[in-house]
């Protein structure tokens, strides 16, 4: 699990130098994984942003939390993408087999709606395919619901507490692999990913809808088998 203090030795040269935040293996886990085989793993990070504004007027990490959020009107990460804008945790960790998981806990602020808090992008893939493994949706609807793409429940009343989710994926070269998302600690969904591709995990805030969006993180894991 990163300490405050370590991450703030390692991402004040960061940021200055735009280069990947390094984060350490964690030291306790969330909650024990589904199989012994899962073991937790460091990884690295890129904090993607508006082109034109500092990591700090977006971003920061206080007390073992990191808080990411993002307006409507704010630029997208690189300058003339056609994107959304965002404010996300970009694992530098890529992968095209194997079995990886993303593990943390999501604070949602009441009346945040449209963002995407956790998926996982496929960047390279063949021309046609889907962007997404999976995206885990805000919604302003039932105290707060998250939903896989627009319509498929993962829980709802989520706002203004902490719960846990973790997205596993085990990944098929050449083929069809699988999805599975636990809101604390059950089984949610599971579903076919999207076909052969290379992709990593990214959480924070990808928005699609109007207004400030928020989300906030702590106890982030990173596994694999």
């Amino acid at each position: 699990m990163e300490t405050p203090a370590l991450h703030t030795r390692r991402s004040v040269l960061a940021l200055a130098l735009t280069a990947p935040l390094l984060v350490a293996p964690a030291a306790q886990a969330l909650a024990q994984p589904p199989s012994a085989q899962w073991v937790s793993a460091p990884y690295t990070y890129t904090v993607q942003k508006p082109y034109n504004l500092a990591t700090s007027a977006r971003y920061k990490f206080e007390g073992g939390v990191h808080t990411t959020w993002v307006y409507d009107y704010d630029q997208p990460h690189t300058q003339g993408s056609p994107t959304d804008p965002r404010t996300e945790l970009r694992f530098n960790q890529e992968y095209s087999s194997g079995s990886r998981a993303w593990e943390g806990e999501i604070y949602i602020p009441a009346g945040v709606s449209g963002p995407t808090v956790v998926q996982i992008l496929r960047g390279s893939r063949p021309s046609g395919t889907r962007a997404t493994d999976v995206m885990l949706n805000v919604a302003n609807i039932n105290g707060g619901t998250l939903r896989k793409d627009s319509n498929q429940v993962v829980a709802t009343g989520i706002y203004n507490k902490w719960f846990k989710i973790r997205v596993e994926h085990t990944a098929v070269a050449g083929g069809r692999g699988t999805v599975k998302t636990y809101y604390n600690g059950a089984l949610k969904l599971t579903h076919q990913d999207e076909g052969p591709a290379t992709r990593y995990f990214k959480n924070g805030v990808y928005h699609h809808g109007s207004g400030r969006a928020e989300a906030r993180f702590r106890n982030i894991t990173y596994w694999r088998q």
